[in-house]
């Protein structure tokens, strides 16, 4: 690479067309090709992966194609085969073909999905694939919606419409007059809520002092009776419930808390980061009745639509308080107007931005109304079989009945729980994640890849049955 850029940038150009992405393109496929066959865990701990990719920042250039495959070999053993079918930890998805191949595009296209002027396919694209979503997911017509990196920043914006609204009808601009001295706004969370609730309340300036929180049963589903306690002393309100709590998979009675979030006045979010997604399947859209009467959801792609990190999706019933709140404008940008084209950035909190919706779009087009509804079910259908094989696992004790895609179980103590993990862990069979499940430890598998096969679930049983018989023969 000596003396490549006194040739002229069109000679570097040349490379990186020419070989650099042609080798990155190779070693992607051999990458994916390798998943079943790879331990699904790193196989490098934090010194060895430091060595492997630090040193100092070189002085000069270095051929473009020595980077990419001096990377790809210093991170391989540093790497989670999380795309593959035997990766359960926390509720991450792999990435469909189409989707990995889009996004793929969508890097080399390198749009800024922010105007409609910087990018009019990308604005397009965002369109339809949000208008699909909406049918989708059976939402009200009309509904606004917004591409944003996960559920965090849907919730995020989800609540910044919220926030305006409820104060709005109380006669309070909090855009203009920010919160300081504006009427005290209620949020009603369950005591089971996720954290990314709590941090997205945070950044919107609500403190912990304004959290009214609602028992919830074992199984995670807020307390309707106390929740309508809650409500009953009136003022600007907001209500998440939620769709699909973490551990358990279990949906808050939605039907009911529509019922009293309606009679008080108060904005309904529903927090769906994979819940949501049951709505898409006519056997489990059941489990989320009542979802359709909420001002806003929260919901990401890239876990059950399986479509490259990051991909998350805020809806909103009501888009005058939803581009109220996060809209912006400046003389130097190239604006459409309200009777325009879209311009992302009145609907997201985001202004220079991936174009996230073209893997969105490819994935949705390439299932189909009923691949989407078939890959849900089939995950679910792969967390039964899961749970009625730790029937024969001895010691194990299952924590949840089965609702979605998630199974929660122990093995006696916390240190024989955790040990058992371990070892499946670390044989490079299965990855799963630990948790607390009333106040002791648990494991914890979900099942939210494409790539899950009757094989993986069977491989992953058979982990465990030889570590119970490793960790307490």
């Amino acid at each position: 690479m000596v003396g490549l850029l006194s040739c002229g940038w069109s000679a570097y150009r040349e490379v990186v067309d020419d070989d650099v992405l042609a080798r990155a393109a190779r070693i992607a496929a051999d990458w994916l090709e390798s998943l079943d066959m790879r331990p699904v865990g790193e196989t490098a701990g934090l010194e060895e992966l430091r060595e492997r990719l630090g040193g100092p920042l070189p002085d000069g250039p270095v051929d473009p194609l020595t980077v990419v495959e001096e990377l790809a070999a210093a991170a391989d053993p540093g790497l989670i085969a999380s795309p593959g079918g035997r990766y359960f930890g926390f509720v991450i998805g792999g990435g469909l073909p189409a989707a990995v191949a889009a996004d793929w595009l969508t890097t080399v296209w390198d749009q800024n999905a922010g105007l409609y002027a910087c990018s009019p396919a990308a604005s397009v694209a965002e369109e339809v694939a949000g208008e699909w979503l909406r049918e989708l997911f059976r939402l009200p017509p009309g509904s606004s919606y917004a591409f944003v990196p996960g559920c965090q920043s849907a919730h995020l914006t989800c609540l910044a419409a919220a926030r305006h609204h409820v104060l709005r009808r109380v006669g309070w601009n909090v855009e203009e007059r920010g919160l300081a001295g504006a009427p005290a706004v209620r949020i009603v969370v369950s005591a089971r809520r996720h954290t990314t609730i709590d941090r997205a309340l945070r950044l919107l300036g609500f403190g912990t002092a304004s959290l009214t929180v609602v028992p919830a049963d074992a199984a995670g589903r807020m307390d309707v009776a106390a929740l309508r306690d809650k409500l009953h002393t009136g003022g600007p309100a907001i209500v998440c419930a939620q769709a699909g709590e973490v551990n358990t998979g279990s949906f808050d009675d939605l039907s009911a808390i529509a019922d009293l979030t309606s009679a008080a006045g108060a904005w309904l979010h529903v927090d769906g980061a994979f819940g949501l997604w049951v709505l898409a399947s006519p056997r489990l859209r059941h489990l989320a009745a009542g979802a359709e009467r909420a001002d806003s959801w929260a919901t990401d792609a890239h876990k059950w639509l399986n479509v490259p990190y990051d991909s998350g999706i805020a809806f909103c019933a009501h888009p005058e308080p939803h581009r109220a709140a996060v809209s912006t404008t400046a003389d130097y940008l190239v604006q459409s107007g309200p009777d325009g084209p879209r311009d992302q950035i009145d609907w997201t909190p985001g202004f220079s931005r991936r174009a996230r919706a073209f893997p969105v779009y490819a994935a949705l087009r390439s299932l189909g109304r009923r691949g989407v509804a078939e890959l849900v079910e089939r995950c679910c259908e792969h967390a039964r079989t899961f749970a009625a094989g730790l029937a024969d696992v001895p010691g194990c004790e299952a924590l949840n009945k089965v609702v979605i895609n998630q199974v929660l179980f122990r093995f006696g103590d916390d240190d024989t729980t955790d040990r058992i993990l371990r070892h499946v862990v670390d044989s490079g069979e299965a990855w799963l994640s630990g948790t607390m499940a009333g106040g002791r430890r648990a494991i914890r598998l979900s099942v939210c890849n494409w790539r899950t096969s009757d094989d993986d679930i069977e491989r992953t049983l058979t982990a465990f049955r030889h570590a119970v018989a490793a960790n307490t023969g």
